[in-house]
């Protein structure tokens, strides 16, 4: 948000300084990282899309501190920001901490769970939860108990590889290397000779406090080499993720910390979660001594406070920076696109909508960002929990002029409609066997609906009716995707919210290419496109139910 003239002033100049036609600039390590903000960015159209945005008009809005509306005509405004988004934000707890402060500027109010809420009719508000998960909500001006929920719900964490508690492991062959373990799909091919940083939250005591902290090491600290196919066989796989996919990080030297009863004899001792050289609280004991050093030096700690490190979830990431790419620039390629694409998208909606339509809406607009779907969801953080039924429950019966009951939240639920919106397959022209006719998303065109026979999907005829009324309003086009009957199919979280609370759902999501890879392509419209979609969701689902409603 542009708070003077002077924070205008220096927006203008990055508006200025983008062009999507000038080629990437070489990432340099360790990367500057300079504040970004996704009102700067503007785009020069692609050669097939001539037609020129009005830039006094755009300044007009950032000038009135107004959210760009998106359009279709407008769509790559969002690829640069999204981007940037990816690039800034390797884990999930970079991911929530950046939208909360975002929120925060944007003068919304932050709940906290353990607290008692105060929710009012034209209020807007954020909780996180485990700072891997966050819900952000409008209340109407017009909101009346019993009314319902416009919910766009997603998962922001990717496949990754999480450090091991102990992450320390005996040096082999005068290297350095560090414990991992994979999260679910990761450290497949993909993740082989490719340049990998280290991020994630840190926790650290300050005084009688214990304080958690998000780090990133954005610069290619550890790599899993592939062997050389010279070797023949040995080289075909299949790789054991326990003994051949172990990252190295360095070569032995001052600062290894392996000793010579370690590496000798690794199960002769208990391992202690704190290790033998000091109490349970020294952490610090079981990891890399370089890897502690690092940590703490981001952190701005002394050498006499490293010791105040008393715990950490740090994983690797992929540091190579988004970007736009093709002939055209048609495309965005980046790491961790499934699924921080559509969470992105739905946040960046559910801002412009209740900046442009609060005072006419009767609704509570909803966006959830989950944690764990990638894992089943199971986790307090996941969508499979109470947080989302819990938050709307909460802001409901804040809002109630009298004591809330069953009857209002079961009212609440039956008005409501979540757009469960993951990350589907776009159509790949190497692969066409692949996909069933008539059902093959392209990039750059829209939202896709996807559907499922076996309920691993919410997507029905009445919600896609619905959906597709919202998205004719504003002019979005949806197209649709369903698996061949010999593949299998994925899940979402939508099936889990709408059972949970019997609220109507359908799947749709944005396409990309090469999903669960460590880096995949979508389209650089695909982003502005899901706004559009979301945004006419957001803002038509209250107009749209009354059609429905019998």
């Amino acid at each position: 948000m542009v708070r003077n003239a002077a924070s205008m002033q220096n927006l203008r100049g990055s508006m200025s300084d983008l062009n999507f036609s000038s080629p990437h600039p070489q990432h340099q390590y360790p990367p500057s990282k300079p504040q970004r903000n996704i009102w700067g960015a503007k785009a020069v159209h692609p050669a097939e899309r001539t037609a020129a945005i009005n830039e006094e008009e755009l300044k007009k809005s950032l000038e009135d501190k107004r959210f760009p509306r998106a359009t279709s005509s407008n769509a790559e405004l969002y690829a640069k920001p999204f981007c940037d988004f990816l690039t800034d934000n390797p884990t999930v707890f970079h991911a929530v901490a950046s939208q909360k402060k975002m929120l925060k500027e944007m003068g919304w109010t932050e709940l906290d769970e353990r607290d008692a809420w105060d929710i009012q009719p034209s209020g807007r508000y954020y909780v996180e939860r485990n700072g891997s998960s966050l819900i952000a909500f409008v209340v109407g001006e017009k909101y009346e108990p019993g009314n319902g929920c416009a919910i766009l719900a997603g998962h922001v964490d990717a496949l990754t590889a999480k450090l091991k508690p102990i992450s320390e492991v005996p040096n082999k062959a005068g290297y350095q290397q560090l414990g991992v373990a994979p999260y679910a799909g990761a450290m497949n091919s993909t993740w082989w000779d490719r340049d990998l940083g280290i991020a994630g939250r840190v926790l650290v005591k300050e005084g009688d406090k214990i304080v958690s902290k998000l780090v990133d090491l954005n610069w290619p600290i550890a790599r899993i080499p592939t062997l050389a196919p010279h070797f023949g066989e040995a080289a075909m796989g299949p790789f054991n993720k326990e003994t051949q996919m172990v990252p190295i990080i360095g070569l032995e030297g001052v600062d290894s910390s392996a000793n010579a009863t370690q590496s000798s004899e690794p199960f002769a001792q208990p391992t202690l979660l704190g290790g033998e050289k000091g109490p349970v609280s020294n952490f610090i004991n079981t990891q890399p001594k370089a890897l502690v050093k690092a940590v703490a030096k981001q952190l701005g700690l002394s050498s006499s406070a490293v010791g105040n490190i008393i715990n950490w979830e740090l994983e690797l990431y992929d540091v190579q920076p988004a970007t736009v790419g093709g002939l055209n620039k048609e495309f965005i390629y980046g790491g961790r696109i499934d699924d921080k694409l559509c969470s992105w998208a739905a946040m960046q909606a559910l801002m412009g909508s209740q900046l442009y339509d609060t005072r006419f809406s009767g609704v509570i607009k909803v966006v959830g960002w989950f944690d764990d779907e990638e894992i089943g969801s199971q986790l307090r953080q996941g969508a499979k929990s109470n947080f989302l039924p819990q938050t709307i429950e909460r802001a409901v019966g804040s809002l109630s002029k009298h004591s809330p009951s069953s009857d209002l939240f079961g009212r609440t639920y039956a008005n409501s409609y979540i757009l469960s919106s993951d990350v589907t397959h776009a159509v790949n022209p190497n692969f066409l066997g692949a996909y069933l006719a008539n059902h093959a998303p392209h990039l750059n065109t829209g939202l896709v609906v996807a559907a499922d026979s076996n309920g691993h999907m919410t997507t029905d005829s009445i919600s896609t009716a619905i959906l597709q009324r919202c998205s004719e309003r504003v002019g979005a086009k949806l197209q649709v995707f369903q698996i061949r009957n010999d593949s299998r199919s994925g899940g979402t979280v939508g099936p889990m919210l709408s059972s949970m609370t019997g609220i109507r759902a359908i799947d749709a999501g944005l396409p990309q290419l090469s999903m669960h890879s460590i880096r995949a392509t979508t389209g650089s419209l695909d982003p502005g496109l899901g706004v559009l979609a979301f945004t006419g969701f957001l803002n038509g689902f209250e107009h749209v139910d009354k059609e429905f409603r019998a």
